[in-house]
């Protein structure tokens, strides 16, 4: 059977890679199409905006494994069917669950692989992807994300803005609290983190209110005492979609313990493994089409019911991401709504195979 097992994971590992590949060209193709109106701006070019384009394959790669699993795995079992393969394969006792087993390695291949990408290559290319677009279009400034990033350290509120290359950061806002009030705020035109947990704020402008006054003063710079590192501000503001799951887990703690809002992170961090487990259930739901309505069907036909599937699923997910940030839903529940849903509907028509 082990002959069997690698004769089938092949297959459908090669028409899953064919699919997916046509999927990331065509998706690839739209996003460079997108970044055309930004070329021009400053030092941003076509090629550097086919650069982006590029770094950012393996966030597309994960985020569309799903629908490429679902179409090339309908597509593969279409070519054994079509070969009259799965027929000699039946007619020498094998069942459909061991053709299904088979079917499930491939899935647990492709999930592996969907982690690996999702965790250790996806997000460190798509902040390289930023940082370098950002800096052609802005010269040395690099911004570290729409609207920048609100993070809280005790009595100290943190906004900063920007990001440059060498690690330093621009726009930071403080906002000083204490006794139940507001203190003080202050902004530096950079900020630049030293040994030892502080921050030495260049250019520092401060307005201090006591109560029946306001005191400004402006000075080259100041030093800061906060717990919040160069390495966190970098990954607080970075969009949550594009974030590692380690990531993730890093800033909702954070996040939580200083009573601020979480749930797009929440939401982010559940979807990404949702998104893994989903890998293996979009391989195994080739097996009741293949056996059952698509049994006689050509290629075209059961690509085109892969797409449905596939973009179905694609639009559950986007639909719920909305509904969970603007009704104040539960983020993990929803999270993993598209990819349960999967999972019943696939034991659901797989324990009805005969």
């Amino acid at each position: 059977m082990r002959v069997l097992d690698r004769y089938i994971v092949r297959t459908l590992l090669a028409a899953i890679s064919v699919v997916t590949l046509v999927l990331l060209v065509l998706l690839g193709l739209f996003m460079f199409i997108s970044q055309q109106g930004e070329v021009g701006t400053g030092g941003y070019t076509s090629g550097q905006a086919l650069w982006f384009v590029l770094l950012n394959v393996p966030d597309q790669l994960f985020q569309f494994l799903p629908i490429g699993a679902m179409i090339g795995a309908l597509v593969g079992f279409g070519g054994l069917a079509r070969g009259s393969e799965l027929t000699v394969m039946r007619a020498s006792g094998i069942s459909i669950r061991r053709i299904g087993v088979s079917a499930g390695m491939a899935g647990l291949l492709l999930a592996a692989l969907a982690l690996v990408v999702s965790e250790f290559v996806a997000p460190d290319l798509g902040q390289l992807a930023r940082e370098q677009k950002a800096l052609a279009k802005y010269d040395n400034i690099s911004f570290a994300g729409q609207g920048g990033a609100w993070v809280r350290d005790g009595d100290l509120i943190l906004k900063v803005e920007a990001q440059s290359a060498d690690g330093a950061f621009g726009g930071l806002t403080v906002f000083d609290l204490g006794g139940g009030g507001l203190l003080g705020v202050g902004r530096a035109a950079s900020a630049l983190e030293q040994p030892g947990g502080r921050w030495r704020l260049n250019g520092y402008a401060e307005s201090r209110f006591d109560g029946t006054a306001i005191a400004a003063r402006r000075v080259p710079s100041r030093e800061l005492d906060t717990r919040v590192s160069g390495a966190f501000l970098g990954v607080a503001t970075a969009d949550p979609t594009q974030m590692s799951v380690r990531a993730l887990r890093h800033l909702v703690t954070y996040l939580h313990g200083n009573g601020q809002e979480t749930r797009a992170f929440e939401f982010a961090l559940w979807s990404r493994i949702a998104k893994v487990v989903a890998v293996f259930f979009a391989v195994l739901l080739a097996l009741p089409f293949v056996f059952g309505s698509l049994r006689s069907a050509g290629a075209g036909a059961r690509a085109t019911q892969g797409l449905i599937l596939g973009f179905g699923y694609f639009l559950l997910q986007k639909m719920v991401e909305s509904g969970t940030l603007a009704f104040n839903l539960d983020p993990m529940l929803l999270a993993w709504a598209p990819t349960l849903l999967l999972g019943a509907v696939v034991g659901t028509l797989v324990l009805r195979m005969r």
